[in-house]
């Protein structure tokens, strides 16, 4: 099986069977997110432990694409109890292969399924669908830290 089928496969694996999805209480923070190129929308709830370090729960709700929505679950499987700054990293990472335009060698252990977006990358008008959630999550983290005021 070739690599990129095998990318295709984990990215429908997760669009039709999303982890995390549904939205749920409590959260401390919510983000909601809109692509105007495309129409997908998200919104994203996270819980942030009480000194505002660990990632309790990440849930969500969207609609769009299937790029928009594996990225999504791909990012609840990867984040889900992980601390702030382990998620930066993990987001700065997926953003540079993002920007890649396809050819980067990414860091398979903090992407892990991730990985399989390495295709979107090659597709600018598809790598807002896979940033959608991202900036999500950032910005209710942000929101939870009530750094955003």
């Amino acid at each position: 099986m070739k690599l990129s089928n095998m990318y295709q496969e984990v990215i429908l694996d997760h669009y039709k069977s999303p982890r995390g999805k549904g939205l749920r209480e409590p959260f401390t923070g919510q983000s909601h997110q809109v692509n105007p190129t495309c129409g997908d929308e998200i919104t994203v709830r996270v819980k942030l432990s009480e000194d505002k370090n660990i990632i309790e729960d990440i849930s969500y709700e969207g609609v769009g694409c299937s790029i928009s929505q594996a990225a999504m679950s791909i990012l609840f499987e990867q984040v889900l109890g992980k601390n702030v700054s382990e998620f930066d990293e993990i987001s700065k990472e997926f953003l540079a292969m993002m920007q890649s335009k396809g050819i980067y060698e990414p860091n398979e252990d903090l992407l892990g399924d991730g990985i399989a977006m390495i295709g979107v990358a090659q597709y600018p008008a598809r790598i807002k669908c896979a940033l959608l959630s991202w900036m999500g999550v950032k910005d209710a983290i942000i929101r939870s830290k009530g750094e955003n005021k």
